[in-house]
């Protein structure tokens, strides 16, 4: 089998949707010898901030001497990021192997029954995190939490960063019934911690902690200045992204009898964070800067918004922004818009994208004043771009991925590897 191949077997799993339940991935996980009962994890939920957390723990347990796996979605441009072993991503040959370890297990499904894409590539995890014999795997979860793939583990401890809206076709129209899913992440005697500062979803994720006798740590906003944070470098813009360090702080105090970490390890991870993508500021020859962000819904839009005010005052970028149609476009718009000196705006490279044309009207509400332009793909727009010495780009992590190989900021793979994003159907249990 060539890398080629491989992923072309990977892609064909979208057709089989994405499924909501455990039964499948469990039979999966249990034909492939159960790896995850041989690993420690942390388990990482929550609205935004997922990814970022787990980049933190990762490199603050590394920093610490572990030998610890990344489990991560979506990719921004290659399919191995999703896996990686001391933030190296699992190799094309590694892939080949994992393929033809895990096909031939399939055959005992039923057509009906068949696991999809992400179940696959969860049970893939965890034997290439087994064989690698990691200290401590960080897991985060794929869509929600209770009957997300990644929750036939039994972590070390639950993590939830915070509560927003997005995925409400899935997840439940409130903020609790969101948080309902999230908290199913939440086991028996295992300790909870949380960024949560919503009152609704936080009552919600108490009351379950409260039910499994599971220990909750709420991290509130203030620990984001607090030591080491108020002294320790820190490369990642934005102050949520200080919220995200201060939760995952507090999970290694949580685990410190059982993984214990030095003071001097925890501020030489903190300096060390490395997560592409999110208020990524690239300096292009010449001194243009490109903002790359992947401001995927409301909530990441009003961070990046923020973020903007907080780190570049008085600037007015350029804006490239494409989002998928199943997110709340419309909002993110009006939000995102009147920020801008002028708007570019582009489809995302997803069968899911939202068409230009309807950004556009809402764009032109949100900023009268502002140039609203639209154009056939990122790299149209990016052209239009070239005299603009500030551009954003943001709406959706595929359009990051697709902005990075374009812009040569990550080595360039097919778009066949971007294109695993895509999630197919979802199917209730």
């Amino acid at each position: 089998m060539t890398y080629e191949e491989a992923i072309r077997f990977l892609y064909e799993l979208r057709w089989f949707g994405t499924k909501f339940g455990l039964d499948n991935v469990r039979k999966l996980a249990s034909l492939a010898g159960n790896p995850q009962d041989r690993l420690r994890f942390i388990h990482v939920a929550g609205t935004n901030g997922k990814g970022s957390t787990c980049a933190i723990l990762d490199s603050i347990y590394r920093t610490a001497g572990r030998r610890v796996g990344l489990f991560t979605s979506p990719h921004l441009v290659a399919f191995g990021e999703r896996i990686q072993v001391q933030r190296r991503p699992v190799s094309e040959t590694e892939v080949i192997e994992l393929v033809n370890e895990i096909r031939p297990l399939l055959g005992q499904f039923s057509a009906e029954e068949h696991p999809t894409f992400f179940e696959v590539v969860t049970v893939m995890a965890l034997r290439h995190f087994e064989a690698q014999q990691c200290d401590l795997v960080v897991w985060e979860t794929g869509l929600g939490g209770r009957l997300d793939a990644t929750n036939i583990v039994t972590p070390l401890a639950s993590v939830i960063t915070n509560i927003q809206y997005d995925h409400q076709k899935y997840l439940g129209e409130t903020l609790a019934s969101i948080a309902a899913e999230k908290a199913g992440i939440i086991k028996p005697g295992i300790p909870v911690i949380t960024g949560t500062d919503c009152p609704e979803a936080l009552d919600v994720i108490a009351g379950t902690a409260q039910r499994q006798n599971a220990p909750l740590t709420v991290v509130p906003p203030g620990e984001a200045h607090a030591p080491p944070l108020d002294s320790a470098a820190f490369p990642l813009l934005g102050e949520h992204q200080k919220r995200n360090a201060a939760v995952a702080l507090a999970v290694t105090r949580a685990l410190q009898q059982r993984i214990p970490v030095a003071d001097a390890e925890l501020r030489a991870g903190l300096a060390t964070v490395d997560w592409p993508g999110r208020l990524q500021l690239v300096t292009l020859a010449g001194g243009r800067r490109i903002l790359l962000d992947g401001a995927h819904n409301v909530g990441g839009a009003e961070t990046l918004a923020r973020a903007l005010e907080e780190y570049f005052p008085g600037v007015r970028p350029a804006l490239i922004l494409g989002i998928l149609r199943d997110k709340d476009w419309a909002h993110m718009c009006e939000i995102l818009a009147p920020l801008a000196s002028r708007i570019l705006l582009v489809p995302v490279h997803s069968e899911r994208t939202a068409e230009p044309h309807g950004l556009a009207e809402v764009c032109h509400r949100a900023n009268p004043r502002a140039g609203v332009a639209e154009y056939r793909s990122l790299q149209d727009a990016l052209a239009s771009s070239e005299q603009d010495l500030f551009v954003a780009i943001a709406g959706s992590l595929y359009l990051i991925g697709e902005a990075m190989e374009l812009l040569n900021v990550s080595a360039a793979k097919s778009s066949d590897e971007r294109a695993l994003n895509e999630w197919g159907s979802i199917v209730h249990p």
